[in-house]
């Protein structure tokens, strides 16, 4: 959420800012001024109607001292009228309080200046790319046809638990998975991510907390009876660990990395780009989150970008770095990097990992803050980034790394699977 006072002082450039993503927010800037002003009117008369009424107070039991009752039941009288008055001011700034929060959650983040002008993911800006496409054999096959072959993951079976995407891996697939999981773990831990296991659930304050409530509301999974939602991200609990917190500002950097299933109802997709492990409803996925000063977030940044580019370099699988552009980047985000693999079998770039600074605006939401070296409480910066997203990197290597004798695994995971092939 952009911070009010920030919007009040700077409405000309959070309009053209806004403008990078191609929405035109000087209406809603312009009702939010408007809504803060009778918020901060409503409350400064509440707060002078408050004390004259404690003026009053004192007022009473002075003259009940010097046994003016009188006069004493006199000013009662006007405390009454007085507190009827506080009581409704009160109401007053609350609603207007409410309605100035329910417009501020419809404000997107501001997009960083690097962030390229754009409308949709034509417009992304390639600014990295790495390693050889690999020459297939003739025949080669995408990876919805090679797992039914090897055997080692059935959608038609989870579409008859379940429903369609939510697959079920078997035997040497369920291994690579759960290889591919440990090794990204790993990989995060040494690098200083401290692992944590968190619930697959979160209520509402956590959804709103980290953006995903309003925004997405459609694309989670919601338990209505205990007002529950199925995670989309283990962003959403890791980050919400430090929801109210006020942390020193020797803490920091704060690095945290999970494991967990994600949920996502991705209404209205449909069509060959969401074959197979493309797109999902349950996938797993490694998350990375970071805490940091202000000072320090883009450098942070940067490093959380040189991270998940040794990982793919140690795959090796082909890839390509996008800086997003601003119509193309999530709502919470001033700054995203896509990382895609190259499947040469689908012929197309799949989307593997985004890598984001948040900057404050989730922690303007969540209320996580920190103290200044004059002790002075200020708002961190938050990041994210997956380390990786399994479904597309396994599609990757699946593909990528197919033969006609069967399915090499990457060098760098044949310890945490135990084989060498899928054959």
């Amino acid at each position: 959420m952009l911070q009010i006072a920030f919007i009040r002082e700077n409405q000309e450039k959070v309009i053209s800012a806004l403008a990078k993503r191609n929405m035109d927010a000087r209406a809603v800037v312009e009702e939010v001024v408007q809504l803060d002003e009778k918020r901060r009117a409503a409350q400064v008369e509440l707060d002078n109607t408050l004390s004259e009424s404690n003026k009053l107070s004192k007022d009473i039991g002075e003259l009940m001292k010097a046994g003016e009752k009188s006069k004493a039941s006199i000013l009662k009288e006007k405390t009454v009228l007085l507190k009827e008055k506080s009581k409704a001011l009160a109401e007053s700034a609350d609603v207007l309080a409410n309605e100035l929060t329910e417009k501020l959650y419809t404000l997107p983040n501001l997009p960083a200046a690097i962030v390229p002008a754009g409308k949709s993911a034509d417009d992304n800006l390639n600014v990295y790319e790495e390693g050889d496409i690999p020459v297939l054999h003739e025949g080669a096959q995408p990876h919805w046809e090679l797992v039914k072959q090897y055997d080692i993951i059935d959608f038609e079976l989870g579409n008859k638990i379940t429903g369609a995407g939510f697959p079920v891996y078997k035997g040497k697939g369920a291994r690579l998975q759960r290889a591919l999981i440990n090794y990204f773990l790993d990989k995060n831990t040494a690098a200083g991510y401290q692992e944590v296991q968190v619930p697959h659930f979160v209520n509402e304050a956590s959804a709103y907390g980290t953006g995903q409530l309003p925004d997405k509301e459609g694309q989670m999974y919601h338990d209505a009876t205990d007002n529950l939602y199925l995670i989309p991200t283990a962003e959403v609990p890791v980050t919400n660990i430090f929801r109210d917190v006020i942390v020193n500002e020797n803490e920091f950097p704060i690095l945290r990395t999970a494991y967990t299933p994600c949920f996502r109802r991705e209404a209205g997709s449909y069509g060959a780009h969401v074959r197979g492990l493309n797109r999902l409803h349950q996938f797993d996925k490694v998350e990375i989150v970071r805490i940091e000063h202000p000072d320090n977030s883009y450098q942070a940044l940067d490093g959380m970008v040189e991270h998940v580019k040794n990982i793919l370099k140690e795959l090796k699988l082909p890839f390509r770095i996008l800086r997003l552009c601003g119509g193309d980047m999530g709502f919470t985000s001033a700054l995203t990097y896509d990382f895609e693999v190259y499947s040469t079998a689908q012929e197309r770039w799949l989307e593997i990992s985004s890598v984001s600074n948040f900057e404050t605006f989730q922690a303007n939401r969540l209320k996580l803050r920190f103290k200044d070296k004059d002790g002075k409480n200020q708002l961190a910066h938050t990041l994210n980034g997956s380390s990786l997203a399994l479904p597309r990197v396994l599609a990757g290597i699946l593909e990528n790394y197919q033969t006609p004798e069967g399915i090499v695994i990457p060098e760098v995971l044949r310890p945490y699977c135990g084989f060498d092939i899928i054959n």
